[in-house]
């Protein structure tokens, strides 16, 4: 079996010890892993350290330049990346159906498109101030070396969301990727790195020790973390120490809430893959509906028809709509969450059953019947599994989207387009769409409140997240 290498000053790295990659869909190893050790972890600080004077001094049109190069080699080898999103994190190789599902092509096309546009964007001077006694003028400088630290579930365009928008800003870069989804982020910066000087973009892999000798490592100065809430807190705590600044992407538990004027055949595509796109393993995904109650029945056989037409299994086979939860601490969550449910008197619509495969499939489910304080509605179920909540007053229901200490995203669903933007004012999130879920965009800033994390990503405000402002006063 193929040992995958670490890139460290623009060489690959081999390490004493290895562990497995385990493919979701037969739980069989597929490659293995390096353990950066504590000298490694400080070689790769060093490294970036060492080059970032060097890549900050360039032209911002040397830096553009560079990384639309790097966005030319992610899409060159789309198709072999591709192929590893999906033989590590489960995801369908490609679509199926006329609106082609997202699958790791899409992440791929996506990490394509969130090069190029941060690397197409401009940071100029701004005058905040001018009268005639003086003139002040803000600048943009780069923090310097930037430790990242990035999920399962989208492993690769996570990745790219923290490496292109801190490169272009003129820093570097020590990615730590998750240890359940190693290889094809080892692979995709190998392949970036050497469109880039050596040390500008750097890799380090283990389990969570590696990633806070990385977090905390003294040379850091700008942290980068998306997971869950408590590993973010740990992680600022850390930060904490050294006064190092962090932009954290945590978890969610996004609600959605469709109004009564609504048309459940119209909206019922949206609303299904606004829960379930990656198995629901997405942090911007719906985790909890809630329905009128006159609308509820009609609600649950729309989406029930939806689920139960995908065909579900390993996402390396043509015509596979739905593939496997990514691991199998996440898969007996997912179980604890619809065996909780049930118990608390939840009725499954459909799914919730487990199944005999090796792999860690779960069928799409849906459960009725609960209420707010049920585990299924309170807890982050991260899976193919969704509640759907009865409410018979409007505030009721925006009173329990907004009861919970997470606020990433939320949804609210109506022809009305003025009364639904005036129920999103009130909604409690980084980001409240209407009639859509999850849809980011690479120029719209995206970033969550509460125990969701602070900060944004994309755009020009997530371009300025990766900065330091300067400010140069002048008497005149």
């Amino acid at each position: 079996m193929k040992n995958y290498l670490n890139v460290i000053n623009g060489k690959l790295v081999d390490s004493p010890e290895y562990f497995d990659s385990l493919s979701p869909a037969t739980a069989e190893a597929i490659g293995r892993v390096p353990v950066s050790t504590p000298a490694q972890v400080d070689a790769a600080v060093a490294a970036a350290r060492a080059a970032q004077p060097a890549w900050s001094a360039l032209s911002d049109a040397e830096r553009k330049s560079a990384l639309q190069r790097v966005a030319d080699v992610l899409k060159e080898n789309a198709e072999y990346l591709a192929t590893w999103i999906t033989r590590e994190q489960g995801k369908p190789l490609g679509g199926v159906g006329p609106d082609q599902v997202p699958g790791s092509r899409f992440e791929m096309w996506g990490c394509e498109v969130w090069t190029r546009v941060p690397a197409s964007l401009d940071l100029s001077p701004e005058v905040v101030f001018e009268d005639d006694t003086r003139r002040d003028v803000m600048y943009r400088q780069p923090y310097g070396v930037v430790a990242a630290v990035a999920p399962w579930n989208w492993p690769l365009l996570i990745a790219i969301w923290q490496i292109v928008p801190a490169l272009r800003a003129g820093n570097t870069v020590v990615i730590k990727p998750s240890e359940l989804t190693s290889i094809g982020t080892l692979e995709m910066v190998r392949l970036m790195a050497e469109a880039l000087p050596p040390g500008v973009l750097n890799t380090v892999t283990g389990d969570g020790k590696v990633g806070g000798l990385l977090t905390a490592h003294t040379d850091v100065d700008k942290i980068l973390f998306t997971g869950s809430t408590a590993t973010g807190a740990r992680i600022t705590a850390a930060a904490a120490e050294s006064v190092t600044p962090t932009t954290m992407e945590l978890g969610g538990n996004d609600a959605a809430i469709v109004l009564p004027d609504a048309d459940p055949k119209a909206i019922a595509m949206g609303l299904f893959w606004g829960a379930f796109l990656n198995m629901g393993q997405t942090c911007a995904c719906i985790k909890r509906l809630y329905v009128p109650q006159a609308l509820h029945d009609v609600v649950v056989s729309e989406l029930k028809a939806i689920a139960e037409a995908l065909p579900m299994g390993d996402g390396m086979n043509d015509g596979v709509a739905v593939g496997p939860i990514q691991n199998k601490k996440q898969y007996d969550k997912v179980v604890s969450l619809v065996e909780s449910a049930q118990a608390e008197g939840g009725k499954i619509e459909c799914g919730g059953t487990t199944s005999d495969s090796r792999g860690y499939f779960y069928p799409i489910t849906l459960v009725t019947g609960l209420n707010d304080g049920a585990r299924l509605v309170d807890e982050e179920q991260f899976g193919p599994v969704l509640p759907i909540i009865k409410y018979r007053e409007l505030d009721d229901a925006i009173s329990s989207a907004n009861r919970l200490d997470v606020g990433l995203g939320a949804s609210v669903w109506s022809p009305n387009l003025d009364r639904a933007a005036e129920v999103a004012t009130k909604v409690r999130a980084g980001t409240v769409w209407v009639n859509q879920h999850g849809a980011i965009h690479p120029m719209v800033p995206f970033g969550g409140i509460k125990g969701s994390g602070w900060g944004v990503e994309f755009g020009v405000e997530g371009l300025k997240a990766m900065t330091q402002p300067h400010v140069i006063s002048i008497k005149k």
